[in-house]
């Protein structure tokens, strides 16, 4: 098998696209020897824990009005291309992911990371929930055949969550500062929302050099 680890958080447009890109090459190579692990990079880490009005965060972050739409134009525009749907009107709040974070490493534990992971995606940019509040968070560890009752009594500790922050901050000093960011076989950096032809042509090498020995 051969490790891929992906830095990426679950508010990031470009992850979620980024992650739809790998699925569509996996799905179409069901052979590939990827063992996949989710890492934990928080884009907003200062984000008050209630999270804040989503409007108030773009405008600040990208200078207006203007400047977010600007910065968002080709986020719809890949998204459309990679057939995910996100509802930007719908979603009102930025919130904050460390307790998303916790879930997706304890989903880990229990062999269900990625769909922890695609659950997360689907309830903040397709259904707009706030994936932030404890309860969302609780609603969609039972999705996803967690017990909710475990996940809640959780989150409502610390448990994990400096683990989460330390591990955060080791990508940042190996030079991560963008997601999504894949790390192939421990070695090759790959970052950015990647097309499935790049994902379908590094399966293949990797099927060539096992043939090789």
């Amino acid at each position: 098998m051969i490790k891929l680890d992906i830095m990426s958080d679950p508010i990031c447009p470009w992850c979620f696209i980024g992650k739809a890109h790998l699925d569509k090459a996996l799905q179409a190579h069901p052979d590939h020897r990827f063992e996949i692990e989710w890492h934990p990079f928080q884009l907003n880490p200062e984000m008050p824990m209630d999270g804040m009005d989503r409007r108030a965060y773009l405008e600040g972050k990208f200078g207006g009005k203007e400047g977010a739409v600007r910065a968002y134009a080709p986020v719809v525009e890949n998204a459309e291309k990679a057939g995910v749907a996100i509802d930007f009107e719908g979603m009102k709040r930025t919130p904050n992911t460390i307790n998303a974070h916790r879930l997706i490493h304890w989903a880990g534990i229990e062999g269900r990371q990625t769909a922890a992971v695609s659950a997360l995606f689907k309830a903040y940019f397709t259904d707009t929930r706030d994936i932030g509040d404890l309860e969302v968070l609780a609603d969609i560890a039972d999705s996803i055949e967690m017990d909710a009752s475990v996940v809640t009594r959780l989150l409502n500790t610390d448990e994990d969550m400096q683990s989460i922050r330390d591990r955060d901050a080791h990508s940042r000093k190996m030079g991560v500062n963008s997601v999504p960011t894949f790390i192939v076989g421990g070695r090759h950096a790959v970052p950015g929302a990647q097309p499935p032809e790049l994902w379908a042509q590094v399966i293949a090498d990797f099927a060539q050099q096992a043939e090789n020995g």
